[in-house]
């Protein structure tokens, strides 16, 4: 199975608010993040539970957790591109709407510009 090509979403300023997230919270965490989005870049479509999991409205979650923190990565796919668009820390199992909104408004810019909305690692 190929790999699954994982970009971040640019804001029009240039910043890309999950990898300036990811600097913020516990090494820990970061590792265990970065691990998450490792195995979305190896299964992409077939990530699921406990993993994964579909939220709405094309936005899925990769799911971590350290010591009774949630930690949420929100993306959605584009044609063979996991796009990873929001983040979030949960006290409960359940993403806030709020950043479900904030996933599914920046989806849009992406797909009707993904030129200007893509962030690569180098």
């Amino acid at each position: 199975m190929p790999q699954t090509k994982v970009v971040f979403y640019q804001e029009r300023d240039g910043t890309v608010p999950v990898l300036e997230w990811l600097e913020g919270i516990p090494v820990k965490a970061q590792l265990k993040c970065l691990a998450r989005l490792e195995r979305l870049k190896q299964e992409g479509h077939e990530l699921r539970r406990p993993e994964a999991d579909l939220l709405r409205d094309k936005i899925y979650e990769l799911r971590s957790s350290l010591q009774g923190v949630h930690y949420r990565i929100l993306y959605f796919f584009h044609g063979s591109v996991a796009a990873v668009v929001s983040h979030g820390i949960v006290k409960e199992d359940r993403v806030p709407p709020v950043e479900i909104a904030r996933a599914i408004e920046r989806r849009k810019h992406f797909e009707s510009n993904p030129g200007a909305h893509t962030f690569e690692e180098t």
